[in-house]
Order: structure tokens, then C-alpha cells, then sequence
């Protein structure tokens, strides 16, 4: 692969979680293979076997005004202000339908509908890119599953130190008056 086609960065910043999958909108990936989004969901729509439901999915008005407010934020940080929100809506607010989202192994069916060169070279891009946030999101529960159990011994240390201070304080505490019997009846 050529290393400037689509850098990994790039990839990376393109892939969204929406409904509990990691998934690329149908803009975004038309204008990473370099075709029309329309040719792109007309050859899936005439391979409507290859893409099931967990592969593919539209999305509602809402997530993609949920997810522009998102990408906006990201904007600011790795794009000029606008750049990253006309790709997702090509015409502004004039979107007639809302995009559809391809989960990692609808990306990878999409190589098998768009038989360009490009398509390939940028899928082994694409599944570097999910292979790569795979492994860090790994790695991120494991140091969050690390700190969860330095927390539950700490709590242990903590309430054994709690006791240690109270049997002190028992010890440190005067002793308390005995009552003292009365003489005589």
C-alpha cells in the first residue's frame, strides 16, 4: 500500500460509536475510495445479501444531528471549522437521507461490491485503522480493570487501617469508672 493513500489519522478520526458498534459513515467512505456516495449505496443496494443488519444500518435524524455536534467539537481540534461537517453533509442542511453506517465487517464486504484498486488498498487501510482502536481500547480496560483492583485493595488497606486507629483509640481512651457499690444496706 502506498504510505500516503489515506493516512491512519485520518482513518481513525472517521470511525464513530453509534448504537454500540464501531462504524464509518457512507460520506466518509465515499470520498476515501474517491467515488460518489450515491454509487456507493447504489452497489450495496444490488448486494443487499452481503450487507445484513449488523453490518450495515441507516442512520435516525437524530444521531446525525447528535453526531454533527460531535464532530464540530472535533473540529476545532483536528480540521478547520467547517471541513469535517460539509463531508458529512455534502449540501449543508439539505440532506435528503441520512447516511448509513458500515460496521467493521461491512467495511470489509464493501471491498467485494467496489472492485476498484483504490477500494482495496484503502480497506487494508481501514481495517489497520479498527485493528489499531481494537487494540487500544484493550489496553484501556485493562489498565481501567488495573486501577479498579488497586482501588478494591486500597479500600481493604483503608478499612484495615480504620480498625487499627479505633482499637488505638480504645486502648488510649481512659478507662471507664466503675461504679462503686454502696456500703450499708
Amino acid at each position: 500500500m502506498a504510505p500516503d493513500l489515506v493516512p491512519q489519522e485520518i482513518i481513525e478520526q472517521k470511525i464513530f460509536f453509534i448504537r454500540g458498534h464501531k462504524v464509518m459513515l457512507s460520506n466518509h467512505l465515499a470520498e476515501l475510495y474517491n467515488v460518489e456516495v450515491r454509487s456507493l449505496i447504489q452497489a450495496v443496494k444490488r448486494n443487499k445479501e452481503r450487507f445484513p443488519a449488523d453490518f450495515m444500518f441507516q442512520l435516525t435524524w437524530e444521531e446525525l444531528k447528535s453526531l454533527r455536534s460531535q464532530i464540530v467539537i472535533l473540529n476545532s481540534n483536528a480540521f478547520g471549522p467547517r471541513q469535517e461537517q460539509d463531508s458529512l453533509s455534502r449540501r449543508g442542511k439539505h440532506l435528503k437521507f441520512p447516511p448509513y453506517a458500515f460496521t467493521e465487517q461491512g467495511v470489509a464486504m464493501l471491498s467485494s461490491v467496489l472492485r476498484s484498486s483504490r477500494a482495496i488498498q484503502v480497506n487494508i487501510a481501514i481495517m489497520r485503522a479498527f485493528v489499531k482502536l481494537r487494540q487500544m481500547l484493550s489496553a484501556h480496560k485493562e489498565l481501567t480493570q488495573k486501577l479498579t483492583e488497586l482501588e478494591h485493595k486500597i479500600e481493604k488497606h483503608d478499612g484495615e487501617i480504620g480498625a487499627i486507629f479505633q482499637a488505638i483509640r480504645q486502648l488510649m481512651a481512659p478507662a471507664p469508672a466503675r461504679a462503686r457499690r454502696k456500703i450499708g444496706f
